[in-house]
Order: structure tokens, then C-alpha cells, then sequence
């Protein structure tokens, strides 16, 4: 066996994430690179030992009794593993160099002997087409390593003592106390510069700016694991101003249950979240990148913009076979068939976006022509049946009409004049018709005309202005959602049969964190902080979220990381840092 397949997988809260905007890797407590993809997010992995695929980059003590820690320094992706050996303490510093170039990815390792004298292992094993290409051409040139793996370029820095075995380059490091050591991994899918690239330069541009990016967060409830969640969604987000839904692909939700997504794509509904959330806390970077994405893919497809897109902005491919054997209870199918839905909620969630820009002065013409195009395709399709935001069967959710009267309305109040005022009473409509045939005779909303079981989406057009939250059909709701929906502060979608609701899925976290804002909205500070603490606690301790927490295992499910979770825990930190309305609250 080689050695970089002596990996297991770990389970998912041991997970760090390096990324550079155009691509992550997912390092294991081993020092194993588990998981990346090349050149981008959507591209076949080039490590995919996550999945039971062939390859890695590890860096890992000799001394097979090592307790395994580490930390990302404050606001960044640089990781430090930290390895505490029987004879001393070891550390290595991670990162992608930040920002990433969409066509090669830098990846540096620092090693050093903080305590002790150390040895270290270094593996290097580069499988492109998730595992299917062996690293072929090996050659050394001087103080590099150089190779190449189906269609791309690999040079190794930093390894000039290494040896060739089993196809793999391997090195053995021995450093005194205090010493450190540098690699410097390239792989490109185009020609690579003549010259390696300099650790020292490398690593000062990276931490330069890391932290010209990510902001203070100051005026939230709880700024460093706000920073650290900004810092996720920066390296999520490439140049072209995309960002995916998360790293992974085939993670799977339940064991067994075939609820395993390929999420390396960028969601319409997700990229708003994000927007939104940022505008929250004052900061617009993120939120001029949401804009300028979402518009584009207006602009280009009109009423006919699919819920999701590569980072590229073009069509995601359908689910194919990968032939990994996929992680433990999942699969590696890679792929996703959204192409084949649609989500009128992404409309409304355009809109909502859009309006968040115009109130901080941040849309332009054109971006006002896309929000005009997603008004129209509302009033165009609102009667269409869609999949909602759950993915599940076409139906007529209540949540996506709602959102879309919520969208309508916010970027009313923006809009001149007529047409303002065209918006709003669209929305007034829409809301009409939803009370028509989606309202519970106990009140509150239920799914569709057709499913009477409340759903926690429901809090969210109650957060973002379909209706007033002292209306009774959100008390109703909001109280039908805590008495069928939520376990020990944390929220389930909704009821799928009639067991313990932890049986059939774990606790959705962005759920959790919109609870907190509805809690605070109705002037209930306390439960409101009670939820919030709760959900910001279920995470990794690199402080990474998955989409949902196994409430009674205490373990993450799904893909890692997931965005729209650490934009919920911004946007939850902010407005919890503010006073509750002034309207007296709502009564449970």
C-alpha cells in the first residue's frame, strides 16, 4: 500500500479548510491533504482520499504516538497543525496562497521543531480525474521536484533530499529545535513560471492579505468566530465573484440514505444569503460580489436563471458516476441535477439581495435592469409549481411565494415611484394568495395547499418583511415551529414521519441561527442568546459548519463547509447586537 492511502477518513469536525477563493483542501489530523480539487472547485479532485480515492500531501510526525490539535490564526484560512510527539512538539503551518489564480494553485507548508527535535514525513502523490491519473514524468531540477498527472503540472519546492518510491516523493525531515523547513506544491493547468515560487514572498503576501480582507466585526454579539466565518466565505468566493455552497461533494447527510450532494457550485439562493448577511454587519465586499454574480446570471438567462451555476457561471453537469467508493454511509457521485429544477424562491432571495444593495447606494443600472428581470419572472411564474428550498417535489411552497412577496416589497421601497408602488402591491397579492389556500385553520402557515406540517423555512419570510412578525399568522407560526420543529435550541426542517425527529435527519443549523433572529425580532433577547450559543457551538473545533449537527451524536452531517451557516451566524451575531423592535414583542 502507499504510504498517502494510509489515511482513513476522520470523522468530519477534524476537518480544516485551506482555500483561496478558486479551490479548498481539506487537511486531516494525519497532516493529509484529504481532499482538493484542480484548478478549480468544480474540477475533478486531485487528493480525494476523502472519498476512498487514490492520492494525498502529507506531512506527518514519524512517531506513530502523536495527540493531534491545531488553530487557524485569527481571521484567516492559515492553519497550524500541531502534533505534541513522545519527544516533543511539532507544528506546521498551512495555507493556499491567497488569492488564488483560477489556473494554479499554491499550496505552502511550514514545518517546524517548536519543541524538541522532530522527524517528519513528507508524501506526495498527485491522482488528477479523482485518482485516475498516477503522477507520470517525475523528475528532479535542481531544488524542485517536477511531474505531471493527466492534463496537469506539478512542482514540488522544498524537497530537494526527497526519493521516488512506488511512484510517490517521499522525504524524510529530521529538524533540530526551532528549525523550520518549507514546501511549496504548484499544480497548474497551464505551463508553470519558469521560476518556483518564494516561501518568504509567498507566505508575507498571503497573511498581508488575509487580513486586508477580513474585517473586525466589532459590532457583533461574538467578532471572532464572525471573523473566522468571514474568512470561510472569502475563500469560498473566487474572483469572478462566485462562491460555492461548499468544498465537498458526497458527504452524506444520513448514512445510507442516498442524501449525498455534489455542492461545489454556486447556489443563487446561498450567494443571497451571504449578501444579505454581510450587508448586516456593514461590511460589502462580499456583498458587491453576490450582486455582481447574481445580476450577471439575470442578465444572461432572465425568468429562465437556473438555481445554480459553476463559479464560471455555466451550467452545472449532471450527476455521474466518479468510481470512488465515496465517504463511509456515502457515495462518489459527482454532479447535481438542479439543472433539471426551478426554485422561484431564488427570485425572491434575488431580490432581497438587490434591495440590500440599493440601501447601501450599491446598485448600479444594469443590476437594477436584473432586479426589474426578477420581479418580472415572479410575476410571470409565481403560479408555476416549484422545487422550493428544500430541493424536494415540484409543489406550490408556501416559503417560496412568501420570500418572493418579501423580495418584492424590500426592493419596492427602493424603486421609484410607479413602480415601487407595482411591487408592493404585488406582494400584497401574493400574500393573498398564499392566505387562500396555504393557511392552517390553527392559523399559522403550513408547507404547500396540499401538506399541513409546519416547516422551519417559514421564519424565514417572517424575517425578511412578507408579513409584519406581530401578525398573527406569525405568532402562530413561530410558535408552531418551537412546539413541532425544535429539540434542546436546536431546529429540524420538518416532520418527516411520525418518529423522533432526530431519526430521520439532524438539526438543520442555518434553521437554528434564523430561530435566534425571529427569537430577537420578537423582542425575546434571552431565549433568542439561548439559540444562538447553541447552534454557534455545534461545529468542528477548527470552528467549521456542516449543513446539519447530529444533535444526540454531537457529530457534523453533510458537506463541509457549509456557507450559508456561516453567513446565518453573521448576519444572527449582528442583529442580536442591536436592540430587539420597538413593538413590544411577540407572545409564544
Amino acid at each position: 500500500m502507499a504510504h498517502s492511502d494510509q489515511f482513513p477518513p476522520h470523522v468530519l469536525r477534524e476537518y480544516a479548510l485551506l482555500a483561496d477563493g478558486e479551490r479548498g483542501a481539506l487537511i486531516g489530523p494525519g497532516g493529509d491533504i484529504a481532499w482538493m480539487c484542480a484548478p478549480q472547485w468544480h474540477d475533478d479532485a486531485v487528493f480525494s482520499g476523502l472519498l476512498g480515492g487514490r492520492g494525498g500531501f502529507a506531512v506527518t510526525p514519524t512517531d506513530p504516538r502523536y495527540v493531534w490539535g491545531g488553530k487557524y490564526e485569527d481571521g484567516t484560512l492559515i492553519w497550524v497543525s500541531r502534533w505534541i510527539t513522545s519527544t516533543g512538539i511539532v507544528e506546521c503551518r498551512e495555507a493556499l496562497a491567497y488569492p488564488g489564480d483560477k489556473h494554479r494553485s499554491v499550496l505552502l507548508r511550514r514545518v517546524q521543531a517548536v519543541m524538541g527535535e522532530a522527524e517528519i514525513r513528507v508524501v506526495l502523490n498527485v491522482r488528477a480525474g479523482f485518482g485516475r491519473h498516477a503522477m507520470g514524468h517525475l523528475r528532479q531540477r535542481g531544488e524542485v521536484w517536477l511531474a505531471r498527472s493527466g492534463p496537469l503540472r506539478v512542482r514540488l519546492g522544498g524537497a530537494a533530499e526527497a526519493v521516488v518510491r512506488d511512484g510517490e516523493v517521499v522525504l524524510d525531515l529530521r529538524l533540530r529545535e526551532g528549525e523550520q523547513h518549507d514546501l511549496v506544491l504548484e499544480i497548474s493547468d497551464e505551463a508553470l513560471p519558469d521560476e518556483p515560487v518564494d516561501p518568504d514572498q509567498a507566505w508575507s503576501a498571503t497573511e498581508y492579505n488575509w487580513h486586508r480582507e477580513v474585517p473586525q466585526f466589532d459590532n457583533t454579539i461574538a467578532p471572532d468566530d464572525c471573523r473566522q466565518s468571514y474568512a470561510v466565505l472569502r475563500g469560498m468566493t473566487g474572483g469572478g465573484g462566485a462562491m460555492v455552497a461548499a468544498a465537498t461533494m458526497g458527504l452524506p447527510e444520513r448514512a445510507q440514505e442516498k442524501r449525498n450532494y455534489d455542492y461545489r457550485y454556486a447556489w443563487i439562493r446561498d450567494q443571497c444569503f451571504v449578501g444579505v448577511a454581510v450587508a448586516a454587519c456593514e461590511e460589502f465586499a462580499l456583498l458587491d460580489d453576490a450582486v455582481g454574480f447574481v445580476s450577471s446570471r439575470l442578465l444572461d438567462d432572465g425568468a429562465q436563471m437556473r438555481p445554480a451555476y459553476t463559479v464560471q457561471g455555466g451550467p452545472v453537469p449532471d450527476e455521474y458516476d466518479t468510481g470512488l467508493p465515496g465517504y463511509p454511509g456515502g457515495s462518489g457521485r459527482a454532479g447535481n441535477w438542479v439543472n433539471q429544477q426551478f426554485q422561484l424562491d431564488a427570485f425572491g432571495e434575488a431580490l432581497l439581495l438587490f434591495a440590500a444593495a440599493a440601501e447601501n447606494d450599491r446598485l448600479d443600472l444594469e443590476q437594477w435592469k436584473a432586479a426589474e428581470i426578477a420581479a418580472d419572472a415572479i410575476a410571470q411564474r409565481y403560479q408555476q409549481a416549484d422545487a422550493g428550498m428544500w430541493e424536494l417535489q415540484d409543489a406550490h411552497w408556501t416559503h417560496s411565494r412568501l420570500i418572493c412577496a418579501a423580495g418584492l416589497r424590500s426592493i419596492g421601497r427602493h424603486a421609484p415611484g410607479p413602480q415601487g408602488a407595482l411591487w408592493s402591491s404585488q406582494a400584497d397579492q401574493l400574500v393573498a394568495d398564499v392566505t387562500r389556500d396555504c393557511l392552517h385553520p390553527s392559523g399559522r402557515w403550513q408547507r404547500s395547499p396540499d401538506d399541513p406540517r409546519v416547516d422551519s423555512s417559514l421564519l424565514r419570510p417572517m424575517l425578511r418583511g412578507a408579513l409584519a412578525p406581530q401578525d398573527p399568522r406569525s405568532i402562530a407560526t413561530l410558535r408552531a415551529i418551537q412546539e413541532d420543529l425544535a429539540r434542546e435550541e436546536y431546529l429540524y426542517r420538518f416532520r418527516q414521519d411520525e418518529g423522533p425527529l432526530a431519526q430521520s435527519e439532524g438539526a438543520f443549523l442555518l434553521c437554528g441561527f434564523d430561530m435566534a433572529m425571529a427569537l430577537h425580532q420578537g423582542n425575546r433577547p434571552l431565549e433568542a442568546a439561548r439559540w444562538f450559543e447553541r447552534n454557534r457551538a455545534a461545529c468542528g473545533s477548527p470552528g467549521l459548519f456542516t449543513e446539519e449537527y447530529d444533535v444526540e451524536q454531537r457529530q457534523l452531517r453533510g458537506n463541509l463547509p457549509q456557507a450559508f451557516v456561516h453567513a446565518a451566524l453573521l448576519e444572527s451575531a449582528r442583529r442580536l447586537a442591536s436592540e430587539p423592535p420597538p413593538w413590544g414583542g411577540l407572545r409564544s
